[in-house]
């Protein structure tokens, strides 16, 4: 399994209704150093319905910039549709909305 795919199989992990950090999900993969490469696999998601890259914030809980399929905003829409809760108008409640931990995936 090349890391790309570790990375799509630790998202498809998070829960509807909940975040993780690029981190977490690094940490999922076996190498917290990794977020960087979290973001650069999602951001060319071979299946955007399948593999929910929108679940993925940053560790303040800030949506990406970035977003690869359709902005900062389209992710916010996103996440607020499966329930998740917002400090500000980008910002999720981390404290209430992030997983606590992701399966390895190796």
């Amino acid at each position: 399994m090349t890391t790309f795919e570790r990375v799509y199989e630790a998202v498809r992990r998070i829960p509807a209704g909940s975040v993780a950090s690029y981190g977490q999900v690094a940490e999922a993969i076996g190498n917290r150093r990794l977020a960087r490469v979290v973001g650069y696999a999602l951001h060319v998601n071979p299946q955007p319905g399948a593999i929910p890259c929108h679940r993925v914030v940053k560790r303040d809980g800030a949506v990406s910039d970035a977003f690869a399929f359709g902005g900062a905003n389209r992710q916010v829409e996103l996440l607020r549709a499966e329930g998740v809760a917002f400090l500000d108008e980008t910002h999720v409640d981390m404290a209430r909305c992030c997983v606590r931990g992701i399966p390895l995936v190796l």
